[in-house]
């Protein structure tokens, strides 16, 4: 198992699930199509990635090796000294607003939200579009669409309650 990692996040059905570490093993040996897939570790977690993410990621490591390597050979400061005891560059400064928990859970509900809108009807997603996607106010599509923005109003209540009530059923 690699060091500190206990939980894996696949992607089935566009929607991430979270499997101990030896149940993913299990699977991988039984199911060749685990083998394809891609991961990259985020603190101490393995998340399945697309192609794109997961040669990012690992891009960016061989750019820290070269570095050190760099550093190494022409005595300059000794990236040594900002690694942990597991190997892990050290950040000088954190970044608390990033949360991966929650950035993991907003790419789960994104997912559930991509799956979800093509059960609405055609005026429901035209209505959802115009505010959230091309974010016009309520009054500008009432005017687009011929009706008060009271009435854009409760039409993207209902809506947003019906989508709701999807993506929680599709957990």
């Amino acid at each position: 198992m690699p060091q500190g990692c206990f939980w894996v996040y696949i992607k089935e059905n566009n929607v991430y699930v979270e499997l101990s570490y030896k149940d993913f093993c299990s699977r991988r040996e039984s199911d060749q199509s685990y083998m394809d897939k891609l991961f990259i570790p985020v603190q101490g977690c393995l998340i399945e990635a697309v192609r794109e993410q997961y040669a990012d990621f690992y891009k960016e490591e061989e750019r820290w090796r070269y570095l050190k390597k760099l550093d190494t050979n022409h005595k300059l400061l000794s990236l040594e000294g900002f690694i942990d005891s597991e190997g892990n560059m050290l950040d000088f400064v954190i970044d608390e607003t990033v949360d991966v928990a929650e950035t993991v859970v907003r790419a789960v509900m994104v997912d559930r939200l991509k799956a979800a809108l093509p059960l609405l009807s055609d005026s429901e997603q035209t209505l959802i579009r115009a505010i959230f996607f091309e974010e016009l106010s309520e009054r500008e599509v009432g005017l687009r669409l011929g009706v008060t923005q009271s009435v854009v109003n409760k039409r993207k209540a209902k809506i947003l309650a019906k989508l709701r009530k999807i993506m929680e059923n599709k957990i």
